[in-house]
C-alpha cells in the first residue's frame, strides 16, 4: 500500500507550525537554564559513606554557617548531593568542604568529594559563543555537502535547495528540543550545559542522515524515471524508505529511553535532549524536509 505523505502536508506542515509555536513561545518566556559552562559559577558533588542527610541541613550549613547565597542543591544517586553555586575560589571551595565534614562527618558516616568544577564568566562567554559558532557551521557544511552530492539532479530543483530545505527540517528539530528544555528549566530546574550543545549537534547530524536517505532514493527515482512527476518520484521514495526510516528510529530510541529511565542524573537529560531529538528527526525527514520537495517544485512551476 502505498501512503500519500504529499497529498496532506498541509496536515503535516500545520502540526509542525503548531509545535514550533509552542517551543518558541515557551522560550522567549522562560528561556534555557543554563548551567555553570554557560552562565559561570562552581558545581560540587559529594557523597556520604552510609546515610546521606537532609536536603534542608546541607541548605542551612551552606547559608547560616558558611555564609554561601543563591546555592542550589540536587539529589543524585542514593548517597549523593550536587551543590550548584557562585563562582568559587579555591579556598571557598576548601572552607565548603571543611565546613561539611565538621558539622556531618563522624566514624560511621564519611564525607566525600567526588567532584569539583569551576568555571570564570570570561570562560562562559567564551564557551556560549563557540557554541552558537559550531551549530552555524555545521548547518552550513551540511547544504555545501547535499549541494554536491545532489548536482546531478539539479532540475527541476536547483541542488543547493535540498540542503536548505534539509536545514530547515532541522531548525524544527532543535527548537523543539530548545522548547521542551525551557519549559524543563522552568518547572523542573533542569540546566543546560555543553553535554546539551553535544546533543544539539548528534540531532543535526542524525536528522540530516535520516533526510539524506529519503533525498537520495528521490535522487535515484529522478536519474531513473525523470522528474515530469515530480510529485509522485517524491512520495514513491518516501514510501521506499519509509521502514528504514522507523527501524534505524527504534533502534536508536529504545537504548535512550533505558538511559534516560534507568541512567544516572548525569546523562538523564543529555539522553532525554536526544530521545526528543531523534523522533523528531524521524518526524522531520518524513512529514517536512521531503514534501517541502514537492511544495517548492509547485511553486517554481506556477511562478513560470
Amino acid at each position: 500500500m502505498k501512503i500519500p505523505f504529499v497529498k496532506f502536508s498541509r496536515v503535516w506542515y500545520t502540526i509542525v507550525i503548531i509545535t514550533m509555536i509552542l517551543a518558541i513561545g515557551a522560550t522567549m518566556r522562560w528561556g534555557l537554564r543554563l548551567g555553570i559552562d554557560f552562565r559561570g559559577g562552581s558545581l560540587l558533588e559529594i557523597s556520604f559513606s552510609s546515610v546521606r542527610p537532609e536536603l534542608n541541613t546541607i541548605q542551612t550549613i551552606l547559608e547560616s554557617d558558611l555564609k554561601i547565597k543563591n546555592s542550589v542543591i540536587q539529589k543524585a544517586g542514593d548517597n549523593k548531593y550536587i551543590i550548584r553555586t557562585e563562582f568559587l575560589s579555591e579556598d571557598e571551595h576548601q572552607a565548603i568542604i571543611k565546613g561539611l565534614r565538621d558539622k556531618l562527618q563522624n566514624n560511621d558516616n564519611k564525607v566525600i568529594e567526588d567532584r569539583f568544577e569551576a568555571i570564570g564568566p570570561a570562560v562562559s562567554q567564551q564557551l556560549r559563543q563557540r557554541a552558537i559558532l559550531s551549530i552555524i557551521f555545521v548547518s552550513i557544511g551540511i547544504i555545501a555537502y547535499v549541494a554536491y552530492a545532489f548536482r546531478k539532479v539539479s532540475r527541476p530543483i536547483a541542488s543547493w535547495k535540498y540542503g536548505a530545505l534539509a536545514i530547515v527540517a532541522q531548525l524544527h528539530d532543535i527548537i523543539l528540543v530548545v522548547g521542551v528544555f525551557a519549559v524543563l528549566g522552568h518547572f523542573r530546574g533542569v540546566e543546560v550545559g555543553l553535554d546539551f550543545v553535544v546533543a544539539l549537534l548528534t540531532v543535526l547530524g542524525y536528522s540530516v542522515t535520516d533526510t539524506i536517505v529519503v533525498y537520495d532514493r528521490i535522487r535515484e527515482n529522478l536519474l531513473r524515471h525523470g522528474s515530469d512527476n515530480f510529485f509522485e518520484v517524491v512520495n514513491d521514495g518516501l514510501n521506499q524508505t519509509l521502514m528504514r526510516s522507523i527501524n534505524t528510529t527504534a533502534t536508536i530510541v529504545l537504548p535512550l529511553l533505558a538511559l534516560f529511565l534507568l541512567g544516572g542524573a548525569s546523562i538523564k537529560y543529555f539522553a532525554l535532549a536526544l530521545l526528543i531529538g531523534m523522533v523528531s528527526g524521524a518526524y522531520s525527514s518524513i512529514f517536512i524536509a521531503s514534501p517541502l520537495l514537492a511544495t517548492v517544485e509547485k511553486r517554481q512551476r506556477q511562478a513560470a
